[in-house]
């Protein structure tokens, strides 16, 4: 099992609010309803907490700000994760997908990643 990590930052004219909204209510809900073309077995979106804490963490170490959000998407392998997106319905969903995170992702801000889970 691989995980598709997003940290993500939202476009500079959107609030946080806005930012959620639109992902929480459109964007992941688009991607669920094409899961299956992208062969995704696990879709997450953690949404940032607006608290005192998080400026505290990033002092406290020395660290950048936080991202608004996290994506994780799961998948069975790397290979099947590119034979999905290879697929002309995978490249036709990942243009889409590509052109809607455009309504609220600050891509040159943001990352991706992918990672496999080694748990303690």
């Amino acid at each position: 099992m691989i995980k598709f990590v997003m940290c993500l930052r939202r476009r500079p004219d959107m609030t946080r609010e806005q930012f959620q909204d639109y992902w929480k209510n459109n964007h992941g809900p688009f991607f669920m309803k094409n899961s299956g073309t992208m062969r995704a077995k696990k879709y997450v979106q953690s949404l940032t907490v607006d608290t005192p804490l998080n400026e505290g963490l990033k002092n406290s170490r020395g660290m950048l700000s936080e991202f608004d959000g996290i994506a994780e998407v799961w998948f069975e392998s790397e290979e099947d994760l590119m034979e999905a997106m290879n697929s002309p319905e995978g490249q036709k969903l990942s243009t889409a997908l590509l052109e809607d995170e455009g309504n609220f992702i600050n891509h040159a801000q943001s990352s991706a990643f992918i990672v496999k889970e080694h748990e303690l």
